[in-house]
């Protein structure tokens, strides 16, 4: 069996997963997940008793749940191609730095924002909740450009898969219009590099029900009914 990615729309933090098999090369498929309505509700709950994506159903029908474990999973695939690295070695060790910092700090940092969105509050509430956030956004900004040091990218000399975790979340700042990301010049150009990327732009384009040309090894997508009844198939 195919592995299925099933990815949250809009603007899931599964967009990093989606480019992150584009530049693996494994063969998978995709199955889209509408946020809140489906993602929440009981039909989804076999998939991700959480009711969160990414998940990711792997060919012996096993379901795993968080960007981190699903990145890492795909990262462990990837070592020829310089996406993940060998245990005990230095870029091992900052790859899982900069995945917990984007997974917590960075991803954590847009929650008041997307609190905002998703609740009806009164307006003092919702404008304090903003605030919030906002200062939030810039701070984990701030630090990341620290962390970055003027490198081209995240880990090491090429792209790693915190690359394609960064360009999923990185991309809330343009949705909420917080930050003026030019005051962060490495930061800002990691994401402008990141936008010019094949991968990146077939997952806006899957996202956005638009032509998408793999680069990769997408072989299409599955109904959430019938990755369902895969499930019961391989229980």
């Amino acid at each position: 069996m195919t592995p299925i990615l099933f990815y949250g729309v809009p603007e899931g933090c599964s967009f990093g997963s989606i480019v992150a098999l584009e530049w693996s090369g494994l063969p998978y498929r995709l199955s889209r997940i509408g946020m809140p309505d489906v993602v929440s509700s009981d039909i989804y709950r076999p998939i991700n008793p959480v009711g969160e994506t990414p998940s990711l159903m792997l060919p012996d029908g096993r379901l795993m749940s968080e960007s981190m474990a699903i990145l890492n999973h795909i990262a462990a695939r990837s070592v020829d191609k310089g996406l993940g690295f060998a245990p005990g070695t230095e870029k091992f060790d900052r790859l899982n730095q900069m995945l917990a910092f984007l997974n917590t700090s960075f991803f954590g940092a847009f929650g008041p924002l997307w609190y905002t969105v998703e609740h009806e509050m009164e307006p003092a509430r919702k404008q304090a909740l903003r605030d919030y956030g906002i200062a939030n956004v810039e701070k984990v900004h701030a630090t990341l450009e620290r962390l970055l040091a003027g490198r081209e990218w995240l880990v090491g000399d090429g792209k790693s898969l915190a690359d394609a975790y960064f360009a999923g979340i990185a991309r809330w700042n343009d949705f909420h219009k917080v930050v003026d990301r030019r005051k962060f010049p490495a930061l800002n150009a990691l994401y402008e590099r990141l936008q010019e990327d094949p991968a990146v732009r077939f997952a806006w384009a899957i996202e956005h029900q638009e032509e998408a040309k793999t680069t990769g090894n997408f072989l299409g997508h599955v109904s959430l009914d019938e990755a369902l009844g895969q499930v019961k198939s391989a229980a």
